[in-house]
């Protein structure tokens, strides 16, 4: 599935749930599933500047030139938050990444229940990840 596939999956996911509380809870289960980043990508590059909680995004790209994303932090929400953008942009081509209006992510909502320094965090999540696939593309 390509990012509008996937934005829109979500999208429909979010739907079924009744209020923001809910949604919320959802979005936190999908931070409970993300893998623990190992301690050795938890660095100060890795580390997303401007987020009231510590998260970090390690990338890397595989054999096939896709990229892989790797993500934690020590907050239920922004770790809930970062698996969002995992699940949306990990095994895309780069260039794909780049490509992707991550402001359509508006239409979850998000933003508009957030404090304000975690919707910040958002866009520095959305920033980091688009560098790492920038530099991705100038590699090759």
């Amino acid at each position: 599935m390509n990012y509008e596939e996937r934005l829109q999956d979500l999208l429909d996911e979010l739907d079924l749930f009744q209020d923001w509380t809910e949604r919320y809870e959802y979005i936190i289960s999908l931070g409970k599933k993300l893998p623990p980043l190992e301690e050795a990508y938890k660095t100060d590059e890795s580390l997303i500047k401007g987020c009231q909680s510590r998260v970090w995004v390690h990338t890397e790209q595989d054999s096939n030139g896709l990229l892989k994303l790797y993500a934690d932090s020590d907050s239920l929400i922004t770790k809930g938050l970062i698996a969002v953008f995992v699940r949306l942009l990990s095994g895309l081509p780069p260039e794909e990444v780049l490509k992707a209006d991550m402001s359509k992510l508006d239409k979850t909502g998000l933003k508009d229940h957030l404090a304000p320094t975690r919707a910040n965090a958002l866009n520095s999540m959305a920033a980091q990840i688009k560098q790492a696939a920038m530099r991705m593309v100038e590699n090759k």
